[in-house]
């Protein structure tokens, strides 16, 4: 159970035991006076994995990259819907199915391969953190510039007449 969910676990509860029932969200969501957006959500997750949905899970799943793209190949194939495959494969939600096949569609497959954390070691465009001459003379220069034009200034500063 999510802690930013608007439900109580009271609440899940007894939406879980209406389900079960045969209710659908909107009465469930008169019934017991929550918003519909919720209701509608917690019985997606109730479709795939019964009252297991009513467990919070601490950690988020990671998927391979052979995993996404045999799923996204699937749907894109039009051998099931997202709702279905989702629950074939247990994905925690059909939207995680969808977000991959935007990715799919926008970047191609090495968009849904894993990404590096972090901010990169080095510069982009230098070997290994090497800087060459060319370079280091340039930051010198743009370096000795700033410290010009502060001093000009700081000199300006003092031969003002004072008020």
């Amino acid at each position: 159970m999510r802690k930013s969910s608007s439900l109580t676990v009271e609440q899940r509860l007894a939406a879980v035991d209406l389900f079960e029932a045969g209710f659908g969200h909107a009465a469930i969501s008169s019934r017991l006076g929550v918003s519909l957006k919720a209701v509608q959500r917690l019985e997606a997750r109730f479709k795939i994995w019964g009252r297991a949905a009513l467990e919070h899970k601490p950690t988020n799943q990671v998927y391979s990259f052979e995993f996404k793209l045999a799923l996204v190949r699937q749907f894109l194939d039009g051998e099931g819907t997202q709702p279905e495959l989702a629950r074939m494969h247990q994905l925690s939600s059909p939207k995680l199915l969808g977000k991959w096949v935007q990715i799919y569609r926008e970047q191609g497959e090495d968009g849904l391969r894993p990404k590096t954390k972090g901010r990169p070691k080095s510069l982009p465009g230098t070997a290994g953190g090497e800087v060459n001459e060319l370079e280091q003379l340039r930051r010198e220069n743009q370096r000795l510039a700033a410290e010009n034009a502060y001093l000009k200034k700081v000199r300006a500063l003092r031969n003002q007449p004072r008020r």
